[in-house]
């Protein structure tokens, strides 16, 4: 159906860890994967029969994709590390949620933290994930008082929301799940399920056909990402 077709296209957008990263991806790749879709989302709205109703799609679809290539621009899905210091409070205060790794690479288990941080940044791509090594940071580990490593400050809407400091809240355990350190996260907020955004509107475009007197398909189903 199409409104089915509509709901699943959008989804590869809004978790883009479903095609972005999956393969290790070049950029270009992943903007050919972006623009395929968008393409099939355009000619899906475009059916629409309903005139006024298709234009809005169309143009919540275009801001939709400016927003998706502006995010990873950014860097949104991946783990990345910053060395500049203005760039990291640049980040940390203009990012809706990031989280922000103080490293040291002597220290094992700031090694243990890169490997789940890792994993999570792809789940999480309206997330910023940056690791930062302390030296390269030192009015920043003054400034936040940074003393233990390793230690993961929580920054939402440019203001630190929460911090995880070693392992205490992990189990104390090396060997911790990495589903146990995306709790923790998922607890001040800095880390959420992706809703759909923008392209929810896009569902209701599509939706208001299915909705219309006489129809009686299957596909008039409500989409919740």
């Amino acid at each position: 159906s199409n409104n089915s077709k509509i709901a699943s296209l959008a989804s590869r957008l809004v978790e883009p860890n479903q095609h972005h990263y999956r393969h290790n991806n070049t950029h270009e790749e992943e903007d050919d994967d972006d623009e395929a879709i968008f393409a099939e989302l355009e000619a899906e709205i475009e059916n629409d029969g309903n005139a006024a109703m298709r234009e809005h799609g169309l143009d919540i679809l275009r801001r939709e994709m400016e927003r998706v290539k502006n995010m990873k621009d950014n860097e949104h899905g991946q783990y990345t590390e910053i060395t500049d210091e203005k760039e990291v409070v640049r980040v940390s205060a203009n990012e809706k949620r990031c989280v922000v790794h103080f490293y040291h690479s002597d220290f094992k288990r700031c090694g243990i933290m890169d490997k789940h941080l890792a994993k999570l940044a792809p789940k999480y791509f309206s997330t910023r994930f940056c690791r930062v090594f302390v030296e390269n940071v030192p009015w920043l580990v003054e400034r936040l008082g940074v003393k233990v490593l390793p230690c993961i400050i929580c920054f939402v809407d440019g203001v630190s929301k929460d911090r995880l400091i070693g392992f205490e809240e992990l189990g104390n355990n090396d060997a911790f799940d990495t589903a146990v350190l995306e709790l923790r996260l998922s607890v001040c907020g800095v880390i959420q399920k992706s809703t759909g955004n923008g392209l929810e509107a896009v569902y209701k475009v599509s939706s208001s056909r299915a909705s219309r007197p006489g129809r009686h398909d299957d596909d008039d189903d409500v989409f919740d990402l």
